[in-house]
C-alpha cells in the first residue's frame, strides 16, 4: 500500500472536512489559497467549510484513478 504524501493529505482534509496529515499542513494551504489569514475558529462554521470544499474540488477529483 502506498502512503499519502503531504500534499494528498491537504486535499482530503480541505474536501471532506476530516483532518488527515499535520494541521498546520492544511492550515498553511488554505491561507495560502485564501491569500488571507485563516482564524482557527472559522474551521467551526459549516457556511465556511463549504467554502473550503469548493476550494478542494479540483484537486480532490484529479484524485480519483482514470
Amino acid at each position: 500500500m502506498t502512503k499519502l504524501t503531504p500534499q494528498q493529505c491537504i486535499i482530503l482534509t480541505g474536501f471532506t472536512g476530516i483532518l488527515h496529515g499535520e494541521f498546520e499542513w492544511f492550515h498553511a494551504d488554505l491561507e495560502k489559497r485564501l491569500a488571507r489569514e485563516v482564524q482557527t475558529s472559522e474551521l467551526g462554521y459549516p457556511e465556511f467549510m463549504d467554502q473550503c470544499k469548493a476550494l478542494y474540488e479540483g484537486d480532490f477529483s484529479a484524485l480519483m484513478p482514470d
